[in-house]
């Protein structure tokens, strides 16, 4: 069994690496997080943004353990935290949530799913060839095991609690309710959301990330199972959620950033080629294949390559949408509606199918961010447990805070745009 040791972490400084997380960095599944980028395309527009999902999934389990020891959390429970932070993202495709709403399309599952099955191990998202490679490099589900860990635990815990709770067996095979291991790892307030929006912050150099984790920590209780933060923390709360939809508004949302993953996004989509093997490759690999298949994949490959992005043609928020506008809006969330709109403004703009983007940013965004309106953290005052949209006026506010000024954008590539925009004038609707 590895000694422990330490490394430096760009935000959290020195970490101290465990046996248990020095034996799962050894996994094939988490060294191919280092070829992919956390934010995706966003270094299009954001140039520092270059870090990748492991250092981001190495800060998490860091965080992970650190809320386990505020709490008081037996060293079982802290152990079993600090593996999920670290695994939690596993199952990421190339250029990290960008594909996220292809692979939910067309498997029907998400990354949290895939997330669940390779800790299981009951499915394997490192290309076969490059396993074959490795035969001795043991998988997560076997490191787990050989560090006392139950690979089940773990991956229940990905998703976090469900509404109906995270019931347990305690030794004397008594039910207690402990959802607050699951709320650690995926709830309004978690080790996930704290480490990528400080992570995200330093690298984009966005200055809406910053967070009182210390204070946050400080303030951490256990309510009736369930993670909840004294009345003392409530600016620190207030501070990390309203950062959460700063970032996503400036920096993950931004109109360019949402048009390079849309033009990546397309490519893959009209590929036709299998999404389950795309998933397995990393950010190069992807690149290099949509180079070797010619056409529409190729030319978004290059611009990607070149930053010589479409351009956004036209864009419209949901009150400037007349009913039936609304209606036709609502039928593109539906995949073969979305790509006849875009096939229809492109005939009639001269350029060929692919080459016009219809953006409907909101089901992917509940897709890759489902905590995004969730604000109910649980704040103890005098004893006293409210939720926190009934404590402070920021939580009503957030739940109803629209992340883009568009409901739906049309992009094309910059010599179009004049055309495109006739042509959606008159045909997007």
């Amino acid at each position: 069994m590895a000694s422990s040791r330490t490394i430096t972490d760009t935000v959290h400084g020195t970490i101290r690496l465990e046996p248990l997380t020095q034996d799962l960095l050894e996994t094939l599944e988490i060294q191919r997080l280092n070829s992919i980028r956390q934010l995706g395309l966003t270094y299009l527009v954001f140039p520092g943004a270059n870090h990748s999902r492991l250092e981001h999934c190495l800060g998490v389990g860091y965080m992970a353990g650190a809320m386990a020891r505020s709490l008081g959390l037996a060293e079982e429970e802290r152990k079993l935290v600090q593996a999920a932070g670290l695994l939690h993202d596993v199952g990421h495709g190339p250029y990290s949530h960008t594909l996220e709403h292809v692979l939910s399309r067309e498997l029907a599952v998400d990354h949290m799913h895939l997330t669940q099955r390779i800790i299981t191990g009951d499915d394997d998202n490192v290309a076969p060839p490059d396993r074959a490679a490795f035969p001795d490099v043991p998988r997560i589900h076997e490191v787990l095991r050989k560090h006392a860990v139950s690979p089940e635990s773990v991956a229940a815990l990905i998703r976090g609690p469900s509404e109906k709770g995270g019931l347990f067996l305690d030794a004397a095979s008594r039910k207690v309710d402990r959802r607050y291991l699951g709320q650690i790892i995926h709830s309004p307030m978690d080790a996930d959301q704290i480490d990528y929006l400080l992570r995200d912050a330093h690298y984009t150099g966005a200055t809406h990330g910053a967070i009182d984790v210390s204070r946050l920590l400080q303030t951490l209780e256990l309510h009736r199972g369930q993670i909840a933060i004294d009345r003392k923390g409530l600016p620190a709360l207030e501070g990390m959620l309203v950062a959460r939809g700063l970032m996503y508004s400036s920096v993950y949302f931004h109109k360019t950033v949402r048009i390079a993953e849309q033009m990546i996004a397309r490519a893959v989509e009209r590929s036709g080629a299998p999404i389950a093997e795309v998933q397995k490759m990393v950010d190069h690999e992807l690149l290099a294949w949509l180079m070797a298949q010619g056409g529409l994949q190729k030319e978004i490959a290059l611009r990607l390559r070149y930053r010589k992005l479409y351009k956004r043609v036209v864009a419209y928020d949901r009150d400037e949408l007349s009913d039936s506008a609304r209606e036709t809006l609502a039928s593109f969330g539906r995949a073969e509606e979305r790509r006849r709109a875009e096939d229809r403004i492109a005939r009639r703009a001269g350029l060929e199918p692919g080459q016009v983007i219809v953006d409907v940013p909101l089901p992917e965004l509940l897709v890759s961010e489902p905590r995004i309106a969730k604000t109910e953290v649980m704040v103890l005052d005098d004893g006293e447990a409210r939720p926190f949209s009934k404590v402070s006026p920021l939580g009503r506010a957030l739940q109803v805070r629209q992340v883009t000024d568009w409901v739906v954008m049309v992009a094309a590539p910059p010599g179009a745009v004049a055309a495109v925009r006739r042509a959606a004038a008159s045909s997007l609707f």
